[in-house]
């Protein structure tokens, strides 16, 4: 089974381990960084921040491709030298065009870090944290023109715990793709796989954050929603408090539901590194590890 990879960070790193894992023949790896970085950015990104994708590449000796994009012609042409069974997207800001995706032998494959059809769109990570969610998944579907709508191959679910931030769930989900890849991997050898059409019924759908989300607002949220705020954006996107003219970065792992009353939206104490601010639902959070927000100076 040949196989070409696209992706991103974790998401990248596992799916090239489970790969591995089926014996399945990666001819060629196609990181995201290519379609940011000119080749010369990428030189020195590679040699003074190499990342565990690129150190993962070289160990196993694999083709790092160097393209700018994955519906360029370029593209096409890797996909019909190397005569790729299956290719993987896992992480990726391009759309693909169905030249593209209808060219492997069998399929191309997105995986997807939520249990569609629920949580289409970009970061579930962040969304399912942040709506309270108790668990999310990873789905493997084929791609079609609609984003995360095609046909689904395989699914899993991961579990919410509380306190995760958006890395904890991120790196129990790529985990977990990394598992399943192999699976599917070795169900395709077998022959075919089913797809199972998701029902658009059942479909939810959120779009990226705008900035103003990332600024908390303690007098339209709880206690519990400023905290699953926090760390739903964690590490994604930092979360600031406004304290006048000045703006605090929060740290998720320092949050803590204490004594104190005031109203909404108060700061009932100051100290350094640390503020305690009442929520809507009068309820104290203490902050310490606070970082300033230096624009704002």
């Amino acid at each position: 089974m040949k196989v070409i990879i696209l992706g991103k960070g974790e998401m990248l790193t596992n799916l090239i381990r489970g790969c591995l894992i089926s014996g399945a023949e990666i001819v060629g790896v196609f990181r995201y960084e290519n379609l940011l970085l000119n080749k010369f950015q990428m030189l020195l990104h590679d040699f003074f921040k190499p990342s565990p994708e690129l150190t993962l590449i070289k160990k196993h000796k694999l083709r790092d491709l160097k393209i700018k994009s994955a519906n360029s012609e370029d593209f096409k042409k890797e996909i019909l030298k190397t005569n790729a069974d299956i290719i993987f997207v896992g992480t990726w800001a391009e759309k693909l065009k169905p030249e593209i995706f209808n060219m492997p032998k069998i399929a191309a494959i997105n995986v997807h870090p939520s249990l569609l059809p629920k949580y289409r769109g970009p970061n579930p990570y962040m969304q399912t944290i942040w709506r309270g969610e108790k668990e999310s998944g990873v789905t493997f579907h084929l791609i079609t023109e609609k984003l995360d709508a095609g046909g689904i191959l395989a699914q899993e679910k991961v579990d919410i715990y509380d306190g995760d931030t958006g890395k904890e769930l991120r790196s129990r989900t790529t985990f977990k793709a990394r598992l399943l890849c192999a699976e599917i991997i070795e169900m395709l050898e077998q022959g075919p796989i089913e797809p199972v059409i998701q029902d658009d019924n059942d479909a939810t759908y959120y779009k990226d954050i705008n900035p103003e989300e990332m600024t908390l607002n303690f007098k339209t949220e709880t206690s519990e929603e400023i905290i699953r705020h926090i760390r739903a954006f964690y590490p994604f996107r930092p979360t600031y408090i406004q304290d006048d003219n000045r703006f605090w970065i929060t740290n998720p792992y320092k949050i803590k539901i204490t004594g104190g009353t005031g109203v909404p939206g108060e700061i009932i104490a100051r100290n350094k590194n640390v503020l305690i601010i009442i929520a809507k639902d009068k309820k104290a959070i203490e902050f310490s590890g606070l970082k300033k927000y230096h624009k704002f100076w």
